[in-house]
């Protein structure tokens, strides 16, 4: 049974005070039974395919003085949650006592807290598409009970307790004895506390992967959406360190959310581009390319975006949760009033034109306009920057990146519209595609030339330039190269160009997107 110690108040009256619950996992005496796997699973009615916790096994040494080390691998509690951070709809939220809980009925299955998380301790239930993981099982200690895990452990190897409670076996280690926690450079601040962790199991890419495919009692799924654990190099993992067992996982976020990035940019740079144009005079601000053609075409992509963004939820019904109960600090539901908000200047944009309004109403747009196109441009960003496991995705070079991403994309899908219906803006397009073009390779030269500064990310830049994803990344590059050519052809040349930027950027946003979630967080 599990207590808190009563603290008295100032007045005199005893209160009982907020437990901070925390656990140890003491792998001195964890035998790797997985009792507490199959006691989860028991306990809240887990499905097959998925679990809340798992035994991660590790070997170290060489024959004949090896040993196996093992890593019990469950949800963090972390004291600064960044799945509730990222959490659109509150869905995911940490209670008073420190449990990091969540509510399946706010649920939209967008799966931003499973990329947020550095601990891989996240999934989607396949019954009920809704998101979950260990919750400290929540429901039993309300009622003064231990978690299923704890009460099956053989060797009393999962401890839980209050920090708060001075008593408690867990804040006499924790305040006592040397225990570690798994990637501290994160600062989450994780409430789960390894005692004797071995690193090489502790470290996601502590130890080698296995050759052949292979773990024992499990394949190693190699598909594109599928995290492989163990580093893929075994000269770069710990000494003599292989990984034996682990359980496979997929990336959250799918070919769709790749596409989503360019379709956003098309949509901002359209707008933003035709716009600066129209006000540097050259695209006539009276002529159908600024009037009717740029916000048809920024409106026709924020379309087929909203449309990729439903397709990605689990619960696309549920989507009017974002709008009315948003999680603030969220930077999918600040990207949904973004959107929206660029999505109704391009409406009016177009109801102006239709009512024969002066270019100076236009103009007017645009002291709105070009802000949320660029906002609509760069949001993503910060969006990527909330999963804070994704190494990759934290350069602040990714904002204006993004924003150079948005004006090729946006030039490249204004040269067809321009030579149907003024070719007099062509040759400034083209040269807006072509600056674009090299700016953007010499930004991403400069992200996979320059040395990562962790392992995380140089793997994830490995599997981009020369693992799973190098086919993408190098027929982008050769495609975006194409487009340095933009500036000196015409006609249908200026179209095929157009067309190699675009197919080129999508092939560079899918290895990137990707490759951020290749590396494995457990």
């Amino acid at each position: 049974m599990l207590h808190t110690s009563v603290a008295a108040e100032p007045n005199g009256a005893d209160q009982d005070p907020i437990a901070a619950w925390a656990k140890i996992i003491d792998h001195e005496k964890c035998i790797g039974c997985h009792a507490c796997t199959t006691a989860c699973k028991s306990e809240n009615e887990v499905p097959l395919g998925v679990t809340r916790t798992f035994v991660k096994y590790v070997d170290v040494g060489t024959f004949p003085e090896a040993r196996r080390a093992f890593q019990v691998t469950r949800c963090n509690q972390c004291e600064d949650a960044p799945c509730t951070h990222a959490c659109p709809t509150t869905a995911m939220y940490r209670r008073p006592d420190g449990i990091v809980d969540f509510d399946k009925s706010a649920c939209i299955g967008c799966k931003a807290c499973i990329a947020a998380c550095p601990y891989d301790a996240i999934f989607i239930n396949p019954e009920d598409g809704s998101a979950e993981k260990c919750n400290f099982c929540a429901h039993r200690v309300d009622v003064g009970l231990e978690p299923a895990c704890v009460v099956v452990c053989p060797t009393e190897a999962i401890l839980v307790g209050d920090l708060n409670d001075d008593s408690s076996a867990v804040a006499k280690i924790d305040h006592r004895e040397p225990v570690t926690v798994r990637r501290p450079e994160k600062e989450t601040k994780p409430k789960l506390f390894y005692r004797g962790g071995n690193q090489a199991a502790l470290d996601p890419l502590g130890a080698a992967r296995p050759k052949g495919n292979l773990f024992m009692w499990s394949e190693q799924k190699t598909g594109g959406s599928q995290v492989v654990g163990g580093h893929p190099d075994p000269k770069s993992s710990q000494a003599a360190a292989v990984l034996a067992y682990d359980v496979p996982h997929k990336a959250p976020w799918d070919w769709r959310v790749s596409l989503y990035t360019l379709t956003k940019g098309i949509s901002a740079g359209a707008y933003l581009i035709a716009g600066l144009l129209s006000l540097g005079g050259w695209i006539h601000p009276s002529g159908v390319l600024w009037r009717f053609a740029a916000p048809l075409v920024a409106l026709a992509f924020l379309g087929i975006t909203g449309v990729l963004l439903l397709a990605d939820l689990e619960h696309p019904k549920r989507f009017y949760l974002i709008f009315t109960r948003p999680q603030w600090r969220s930077w999918l539901v600040r990207g949904a009033f973004i959107i929206t908000g660029y999505g109704g200047i391009l409406a009016a944009h177009l109801a102006a034109s239709w009512l024969g309004a002066t270019p100076s109403v236009h103009r007017l747009l645009l002291i709105a306009g070009i802000p949320l196109a660029v906002m609509t441009a760069v949001y993503t960003a910060w969006l990527f920057a909330q999963s804070k496991a994704r190494d990759l995705w934290q350069s602040p070079l990714l904002p204006p990146h993004m924003l150079v991403q948005s004006a090729l994309a946006g030039a490249a899908a204004l040269v067809v519209p321009a030579l149907i219906w003024e070719t007099g803006a062509l040759s400034s397009l083209l040269v807006v595609l072509g600056a674009c073009a090299l700016t953007h390779l010499l930004m991403v030269a400069g992200e996979i030339g320059l040395p990562h500064v962790t392992a995380h990310a140089r793997v994830a830049a490995w599997e981009m330039t020369s693992g799973r994803f190098r086919s993408y990344f190098w027929l982008g590059a050769l495609l975006v190269t194409a487009a340095l050519a933009a500036p000196w052809v015409g006609g249908v040349a200026a179209a095929a160009v157009a067309l190699c930027a675009l197919i080129g950027l999508g092939c560079y946003e899918h290895a990137y997107v990707q490759a951020g979630q290749a590396v494995p967080l457990a």
